[in-house]
């Protein structure tokens, strides 16, 4: 095998790794009950493939043979624990699932391991913070820097936050488990959240080759299905939903066939998919007709204009800016404040909307957020002032991570400048 050939291999390994994290982990800490030694085989299994993959070759299901390779360092880890004996039963149900290796169905069976593992992480005894960043983590199969960077904190400070959080669910005895109905509420607040950062992590890749992450859209469609089947009463739930369902109808018009990314006004909206944007309006007209207007379906309200607009121009971005004041009385956040800036540039004008981007970055607190950078250059663009816009998009270059949309910066930049 050649040196690039040995690196592609490696690196088709490693998307395999991040793609199948998430289902192949609960399921293993549905097995272990042990979510860092859960963790800490996984990590083995995706190890043990990058010696032996590029030699012999990806498996047919890549998936069964992580879930069993890294049942197999179960086994030798527990066999070398201390506690032997008290391992024993663990030890036994291990043999037996990995006798019947390959015979899984993993796409029926982990599903409710999911569930399991998300109310597990968002547990009330956690802060809310970690609830999200570790469900990030174990379910997502987000790296620790790319959950630093949704939450505005450095690299170090989340990777401490995620081990307190995993030592805590330890030392607590946090069951793994969907609790009892009367004790959703105390966790339904966190569950939605990582669902959503889920999808949005799908939706916006902030680092790879491509704008998109597609198996993480729909792993987040899938387990906001599950869980609004079991709150029905629960209008937000329903509103997650439409939401997502309503950008995932946008979503493979994001980029063209070479992976470049497509913005919103300059989609092919044939493209969009008319079933998605149907089946969010009926469930957000569902959820809004209890009476009880939450965040969730304000976004989807605001995504079913953007999706049932004929056109760019078309666009009610008046209605859009009403309800991002709506969403801003409820969650008073500094993005949601951006979101509503770049509303107005396009209701009123790129103009209109200099003046709180200005303050949002007097304030400091989207220095790191490359969205705001990256909102900031193209609203000066559409003002005219070339000069300011170029310094924004160096800005917002020096923290993208992801080659489609630092392609198409590039690009932008290029126009100021030329």
């Amino acid at each position: 095998m050649t040196p690039a050939s040995l690196e592609q291999t490696r690196a088709a390994i490693k998307g395999i790794a991040r793609e199948e994290w998430g289902r192949v982990l609960a399921s293993l800490v549905g097995q272990l009950r042990d979510l860092a030694l859960a963790e800490d085989v996984l990590q083995d299994a995706v190890v043990a493939a990058l010696g032996h993959w590029p030699r012999d070759g990806v498996p047919a299901q890549p998936r069964a043979w992580l879930l069993q390779t890294a049942r197999r360092k179960a086994i030798d880890r527990l066999r070398r624990d201390a506690n032997f004996q008290a391992k024993r039963a663990e030890l036994a149900v291990l043999h037996e699932l990995d006798r019947q290796a390959g015979q899984d169905d993993l796409d029926e069976s982990i599903a409710d391991e999911r569930l399991r593992l998300i109310f597990t992480c968002c547990h009330p005894a956690l802060a809310e913070a970690a609830r999200v960043a570790l469900t990030l983590r174990t379910l997502g199969g987000l790296a620790t820097e790319e959950i630093a960077r949704a939450f505005l904190v450095p690299e170090a400070t989340m990777a401490q936050r995620l081990t307190r959080a995993k030592r805590k669910i330890k030392a607590a005895g946090i069951p793994y488990e969907v609790p009892e109905p009367d004790l959703w509420a105390e966790r339904l607040g966190s569950v939605l959240s990582v669902i959503y950062l889920i999808f949005n992590e799908g939706y916006a890749a902030t680092s790879g080759e491509a704008p998109t992450r597609g198996e993480l859209c729909r792993e987040a469609i899938r387990l906001g299905r599950i869980l609004a089947q079991l709150v029905p009463e629960e209008p937000e739930a329903a509103g997650l939903l439409a939401l997502m369902l309503l950008h995932d109808s946008r979503r493979v018009a994001r980029s063209d066939a070479q992976g470049n990314l497509i913005t919103l006004e300059q989609q092919d909206r044939a493209r969009w998919d008319q079933g998605l944007i149907a089946a969010g309006a009926r469930l957000l007209e569902s959820a809004l007709a209890q009476g009880s207007p939450g965040p969730y379906q304000i976004q989807a309200a605001i995504s079913a204009i953007h999706a049932q607009a004929p056109s760019a121009t078309a666009t009610d971005w008046r209605q859009i800016t009403l309800l991002y004041g709506e969403l801003y009385a409820l969650q008073p956040s500094p993005v949601v404040r951006l979101n509503a800036a770049v509303a107005l540039s396009f209701a009123e004008g790129a103009e209109a909307a200099l003046p709180t981007l200005a303050e949002l970055e007097r304030q400091g607190a989207l220095a790191s957020y490359q969205p705001f950078h990256a909102a900031h250059a193209d609203t000066l663009r559409r003002a005219g002032r070339k000069t300011a816009a170029a310094k924004a998009y160096r800005q917002t270059l020096a923290l993208t991570r992801n080659a489609a949309e630092r392609r198409f910066l590039e690009g932008r930049l290029g126009d100021m400048l030329g």
